[in-house]
């Protein structure tokens, strides 16, 4: 009979936002649950990504902002800036985050289990530690272990040159050139940051235009944004090679018309998407098969592998590489074993969000794949430039598209680019989650004056009878 102390009902591997949402949900339903982390709590997203990133995105705009200081009536004299103390900031909040998911598993009675998480078999999970090795049972383990950044064969991330986003993170200087390939939001967003604190930017991107899985009218816009702030953008660019120089790096790759160029820059930052952490955690030997092209953990839409008793949730098992989403498997995938299914994830309302300056935010399709799927659709637009709340504040670049199929007026997708775009994504979330038509968004009375106006005015517009343009 197993040591009750390492006898559990779930145990989650990994504590990203996958795996520490999943833990507290079980425990919330009478589960007794473990988590095991072999690093920091609260997993990549909280200690490396999603948090620390969008610390320095508050900071970089607040630089942009001082230099716009005079038309509020604020001398400040020459403004210098200084990555450093940003960085530090950065650290410190990540640091609080942490803490607060300990503080999460206390209050739950969650076991964390600090060490290298492995499947065993048999509803056995070994974690390896300083300590040794301890092997666990759960009738359920789920397995949340995120993902990586990607090295490209001929852009080998070394740290110290060429850098991943997490040493990008870590920086404390900006660099005075920086290269950045990949135009995705991990790419647009440090661009952001290393702009705003001084670095002459480069982007350069394999497809055709930034922020490719956006809508075309987004992408347009945030090029025509980024160029203006003096960033140089190659879209559809092939890098051919990386060769690390005394300090520097130098870069050679053909333009979208097919001519060679060559780039010499102090630093490059990787931003070309992530890989799973699908090794070394024991799929192989207890059974779990990965999907046909071996990158992720195949499951079913509760999350459930090939192995009866064993899921996974987040990056590791494909789709959208992102915290929300990760979360919200998490969630459905205990509540199913638990026998409190609200149904499983709706990967049709997952919103896509960019923190950069200015931010941008979607849900549901871009106007070309409406038209794919061959739905008889009409798109409105509504300009920033016609809000009063965002001319008072002095930041009108950019719009709200929603586009709208003409047959029951279903908002099929919206996309913003502009002013707190990642908050306002919300409205129209929850909108189609609640299956709302685009007179129903205009409907709800909105308060004036506010940013929230614009999201009535772009529905309004996709019915063709705007209002204030």
């Amino acid at each position: 009979m197993a040591d009750d102390g390492k006898k559990f009902d779930l145990i989650v591997i990994g504590s990203g936002p996958g795996g520490y949402v999943a833990a507290i949900r079980a425990s919330q339903m009478g589960m007794k649950a473990a988590c095991v982390e072999a690093d920091k709590l609260g997993g990549v997203c909280l200690n490396i990504g999603c948090i620390p990133t969008k610390s320095l995105l508050t900071s970089a705009l607040l630089v942009n902002e001082l230099k716009g200081a005079e038309k509020h009536g604020i001398s400040t004299g020459e403004v210098s800036v200084d990555l450093g103390p940003a960085q530090e900031r950065s650290r410190k909040v990540a640091a609080q985050l942490n803490r607060g998911v300990g503080m999460l598993f206390k209050k739950n009675k969650i076991t964390h289990l600090q060490g290298w998480g492995r499947l065993a078999g048999d509803g056995k999970v070994t974690v390896e530690s300083d300590d040794g090795d301890e092997t666990y049972e759960a009738d359920h383990i789920l397995v949340a272990t995120g993902s990586r950044p990607r090295s490209l064969p001929f852009l080998e991330i070394d740290g110290e040159y060429i850098w991943s986003s997490d040493d990008a993170l870590y920086a404390t200087e900006a660099p005075k050139t920086l290269a950045i390939v990949g135009a995705g939001a991990i790419g647009m967003e440090f661009a952001d940051i290393f702009e705003a604190y001084g670095s002459e930017v480069t982007i350069i991107e394999a497809l055709d235009r930034v922020l490719p899985v956006e809508d075309h009218d987004i992408s347009a816009q945030m090029e025509k944004s980024y160029k203006k702030r003096g960033m140089t953008i190659h879209t559809g660019a092939r890098l051919e090679q990386a060769e690390v120089g005394d300090d520097s790096v130098t870069l050679t790759f053909k333009d979208k018309d097919g001519e060679e160029q060559t780039l010499t820059v102090d630093r490059v930052l990787s931003a070309v998407g992530r890989v799973p952490n699908v090794e070394d955690i024991g799929l192989k030997e207890a059974g779990v098969e990965l999907t046909e092209d071996g990158n992720f953990i195949e499951v079913d839409e509760w999350m459930r592998t090939s192995v009866e008793g064993v899921y996974a949730v987040g990056d590791c098992a494909g789709g959208a590489l992102l915290a929300h989403k990760a979360s919200h498997e998490g969630i459905a995938c205990v509540e199913k074993i638990a026998g409190e299914a609200h149904g499983p994830v709706d990967y049709g309302n997952i919103p896509n969000c960019t923190y950069c300056h200015p931010e941008v935010a979607s849900v549901g399709l871009t106007e070309e794949q409406a038209k794919e799927a061959g739905h008889d659709i009409q798109v409105g637009k509504f300009p920033w430039v016609g809000n009063g709340r965002a001319l008072a504040h002095g930041d009108t670049d950019g719009f709200i598209k929603v586009i709208r199929d003409k047959k029951y007026s279903e908002i099929l997708g919206a996309h913003i680019i502009g002013p707190h775009a990642t908050e306002l994504i919300g409205e129209f979330v929850v909108g189609r989650h609640l299956e709302t038509t685009a007179e129903e968004m205009e409907k709800a009375i909105h308060p004036h004056p506010t940013l929230s106006e614009a999201v009535a005015e772009a529905a309004l517009a996709s019915l063709g009878r705007p209002i204030h343009i």
